[in-house]
């Protein structure tokens, strides 16, 4: 049944499809089979630019799943901006007091919602998968909604995280001719008596895992001699070092610190 909200997202999905079309941005996706066609699911998503959403959507335009996001709550500050997502039933998340977020979330996965989750709260400047919160393994434990991990790279290239606290955020780059690679792994079921933590370190290492695959694919990478500050520096880029970062990354204590990664490997804490 239409809801007051779907106008919003179609007039929304229109207006992106011109801007990408604009800039010739190239979208590639795999595995959006993993996504149920209808009913509940988690979808828990790599951070590495703030249009990523715009990506995630564009996947799965194709199986007419329209995603509800979960999404930092200062966007609903702007007027135009905060009425669209409102409307288009997104979900404003303040991190000092995330409880009315996480309930929203329940509630839409229990009306058959695919509800998106970026665990990592936020966009490290080393771009690698940081601490995660475990909202995402929660709502999937709670719901018996699958958990399906996603993984996107190249959206930073139009709009790259700044390097230092010190910086302000950086503008666009309207440099055209981009590509985003988007995929979708297996769906993961969480156990109504699985430890949160532990599935949430699960969860750390597949999103790793992926993140690093595509970073790795040849046309994803710097050119010979070329410095690349959006590229990992364990991978041969210019970003920020894995370390350094976490000193920007400002985690809540709740969230659940790497023990994958560069540097980390997969150990125990």
């Amino acid at each position: 049944m239409s809801t007051p909200r779907e106008p919003w997202y179609g007039a929304t999905i229109a207006l992106g499809k011109v801007v990408l079309r604009s800039l010739r941005v190239t979208t590639r996706w795999e595995g959006d089979e993993h996504v149920p066609a209808t009913g509940p699911v988690v979808l828990a998503a790599t951070h590495v630019s703030f249009p990523d959403f715009v990506f995630i959507g564009r996947s799965l335009l194709d199986s007419g799943r329209r995603v509800r996001f979960m999404c930092r709550h200062e966007i609903w500050d702007a007027p135009v901006a905060g009425r669209a997502m409102e409307r288009m039933g997104h979900i404003p998340v303040d991190r000092k007091a995330p409880a009315a977020a996480y309930l929203q979330a329940r509630r839409l996965l229990g009306e058959g919602e695919a509800v998106c989750v970026f665990p990592e709260g936020g966009i490290s400047a080393a771009y690698t998968t940081r601490a995660l919160m475990p909202g995402a393994v929660a709502l999937a434990r709670e719901s018996g909604a699958p958990l399906v991990p996603v993984w996107l790279w190249g959206s930073h290239r139009l709009w790259p995280q700044k390097r230092s606290l010190e910086e302000p955020f950086p503008r666009p780059d309207l440099t055209r001719g981009r590509l985003v690679d988007v995929r979708f792994g297996a769906p993961v079921h969480v156990a109504p008596g699985a430890d949160l933590v532990e599935t949430t370190r699960d969860l750390g290492r597949r999103l790793h895992a992926g993140l690093e695959a595509l970073q790795r694919l040849p046309e994803h990478r710097p050119r010979p001699g070329e410095r690349a500050p959006w590229h990992p520096a364990h991978l041969g880029g210019h970003a920020v070092e894995r370390q350094a970062s976490f000193l920007l990354d400002g985690m809540p204590r709740s969230a659940v610190q790497p023990t994958w990664g560069p540097g980390l490997g997969d150990r125990e804490p």
